[in-house]
């Protein structure tokens, strides 16, 4: 997070951060965040003064007015771009609400609006996503928030793309991770990769706190991903 802070002071008109589920008070309490900050700097310092930012980051962005990006999906309380526009973001992400629906929200095969397993946002169908973007003038959804094997798919008729790049997720997932590109006519281009290999192994160099031999320690899982 402190490298994406700097590029964002680094190149402020190059690089645009949007809020996710995990930026929020409860959450990073829950998947290791606090506990990172608590560890390294012996304090909860740190971890306040980020979650603070938290609550200034925009909730989506818009490419050339073309492509919608939240982090999660739509909501039933949202009908334009210009309803974003209005919402008052700076708030821990609620329970409920606007904010809570588009950074939770998730897309489905089923139609129409549905209660989301997460218990948090909804699930939206096709057809949602077809009005929304016939309404605001778009081309595309593009999103976040849901682990896909190969890094990006396609929903809702390619009215919607899931992008994730977290390789392996969770330490344990074993997934691919993709970069959307898109060109300046709209075009999108899909980036790929896999994990980087262990530390250890062929290509992962040597490990922190290996001795003066180069053999590599253990790989240390976090508690909260066991």
């Amino acid at each position: 997070m402190t490298t994406v802070v700097a590029l964002k002071v680094r190149y402020p008109e190059r690089v645009h951060i949007i809020r996710g589920n995990h930026e929020s008070r409860q959450i990073t309490q829950v998947y290791g965040f606090y506990d990172e900050c608590l560890r390294k700097y012996g304090s909860a310092t740190v971890w306040k003064t980020f979650t603070d930012l938290f609550d200034y980051l925009p909730l989506t962005a818009c490419v050339d007015a073309r492509v919608f990006c939240p982090h999660g999906g739509l909501s039933p309380s949202i009908d334009t771009l210009d309803d974003v526009a209005k919402i008052d973001r700076i708030q821990e992400v609620p329970h409920e609400g606007p904010v809570c629906d588009l950074v939770w929200s998730d897309p489905d095969e089923r139609t129409g609006w549905g209660m989301s397993p997460r218990g948090a946002g909804f699930t939206f169908g096709q057809d949602v996503t077809e009005q929304f973007n016939h309404t605001n003038g778009l081309t595309l959804i593009a999103r976040a928030h849901q682990l896909v094997m190969e890094g990006y798919t396609w929903a809702h008729d390619k009215g919607l793309v899931t992008i994730f790049s977290a390789p392996n997720y969770c330490y344990r997932c074993g997934n691919q991770a993709a970069i959307m590109e898109v060109d300046d006519t709209l075009q999108c281009r899909f980036l790929q990769f896999d994990p980087a290999p262990k530390r250890g192994e062929e290509g992962g160099g040597q490990q922190p706190g290996a001795g003066a031999t180069g053999m590599p320690a253990r790989q240390r899982v976090p508690e909260y991903f066991v």
